[in-house]
């Protein structure tokens, strides 16, 4: 399979320590600050451990996320928060934002930027995987599922948690509408990609590929879309990667639509479609260059080298050859001006999220340790408004070597 996936970086957090002297009373409430910062420390190292698989990130997000749902829910399960919702403040970068954070003493940010981070993993992770030059038909599935799995994660944020939070987020960051939403139909249109691979390998019939690629570029366009009215500064890079994926998913389409053409004895429309492939994918061919030139978040790779992309060249390539052969040994068919409107859809293999909930709260909770928070207890000053400006160190990302013959690298 062998895929290309651009990536930017990991949220990166302050430190937090969950000791609150004097507030937290009795062996019970230390306990419990105890295994939030340890279970934190924990998920946090796993974003960049190579050896994590999905199955311990998800063993350890629970375990962090079941302990932090005391700070945010009442045990009784009305829908009153809990006392201590606001007794932290957290501090998250935003993947396009650089190393100045977003600061909120709110657990339901902590809550919202971990899940966040927890998507990017699972998107990480599949790219790592997807790069691999002779992936398995399991590894490839499990590519599939973390997409899905992580679009999921970052839809649930939007529609169940980010409404919740008393600041609404500021522009250009993680948590506002138009980025995380762009995330979710990457995740989806990513996925279509992996579908897209296994219905070519095992030879699918040149109109459901077709039909695929388009709704594939479609996600793509769309995405690109979502982020049009960002600024430049920071979104141009990933804006890239989405045109140039949209460009290269509408000439697959053109180029399965040629062969579905010529197999109905549509000649000379096949040529057009082919001649219409040849066109998006030397588009598809600049932008990957503008794309390695351009700079912001996301690694610096050279995507037109990349296996993936050289395949299809040689596919459209051939496959028109073929059709003008045809053409001038049997069909004579004049050649129409304009490429032939590509209305195609997909009745399989469209891609859908994998509904997300965080798990339930703890049972380590109950009303005898709540009880032992004390917060009249709190420092007077403990309740200043929280500082951001203050730089966060950024996620110190392993680097992943190309595959042999894959012309860039995967983050």
């Amino acid at each position: 399979m062998t895929h290309w996936f651009h990536r930017n970086p990991l949220k990166a957090t302050a430190p937090v320590s969950f000791n609150y002297y004097g507030v937290a009373a009795g062996p019970p409430a230390s306990k419990i600050c105890n295994d939030l910062r340890t279970s934190r420390a924990r998920l946090l190292e796993l974003f960049t451990d190579l050896s994590c698989n999905p199955e311990m990130m998800k063993n350890a997000a629970d375990s962090y996320f079941s302990l932090l749902q005391g700070f945010i829910n009442s045990l009784d399960e009305s829908t009153q928060e809990s006392k201590l919702r606001y007794i932290q403040n957290f501090k998250w970068t935003d993947t396009l934002q650089g190393h100045v954070p977003s600061a909120q003493q709110d657990a339901v940010f902590e809550l919202i930027s971990m899940g966040f981070n927890v998507a990017l993993w699972y998107t990480k992770y599949a790219s790592r995987l997807a790069g691999k030059e002779n992936i398995t038909e399991d590894e490839a599935k499990e590519v599939h599922r973390s997409l899905k799995i992580a679009a999921g994660i970052f839809k649930h944020l939007k529609e169940s948690h980010i409404p919740k939070l008393i600041t609404p987020a500021e522009k250009g960051r993680d948590l506002e509408a138009r980025l995380i939403e762009a995330y979710i139909i990457q995740c989806q249109a990513e996925a279509q990609e992996v579908t897209i691979a296994r219905a070519i390998e095992l030879k699918h019939a040149p109109g459901l590929i077709a039909a695929l690629a388009y709704e594939t570029a479609n996600f793509y366009q769309k995405a690109d879309h979502t982020l049009s009215s960002l600024e430049p500064a920071y979104s141009a890079k990933w804006r890239k990667y989405l045109h140039l994926k949209m460009c290269f998913y509408t000439a697959y389409a053109y180029c399965y639509h040629g062969q579905t053409l010529l197999a109905s004895d549509k000649c000379g429309e096949a040529i057009r479609s082919l001649q219409e492939a040849e066109k998006l994918y030397a588009k598809a061919e600049a932008l990957c260059k503008e794309y390695g030139e351009t700079k912001g978040p996301g690694p610096t790779v050279k995507p037109s080298g990349h296996l993936f992309f050289r395949k299809l060249g040689n596919l459209v390539k051939n496959t028109l050859e073929k059709c003008q052969r045809e053409n001038g040994f049997i069909y004579f068919q004049k050649i129409p001006t304009e490429a032939p409107q590509l209305e195609l859809k997909a009745n399989y293999g469209l891609v859908e999220p994998v509904p997300f909930e965080f798990p339930p709260t703890s049972a380590h909770w109950t009303p005898e340790t709540l009880a032992a928070f004390d917060l009249t207890k709190r420092p007077k000053d403990d309740s200043a408004k929280p500082k951001s400006d203050e730089e966060v160190k950024p996620v110190k990302e392993p680097d992943i070597k190309p595959q042999k013959d894959t012309g860039c690298y995967i983050s």
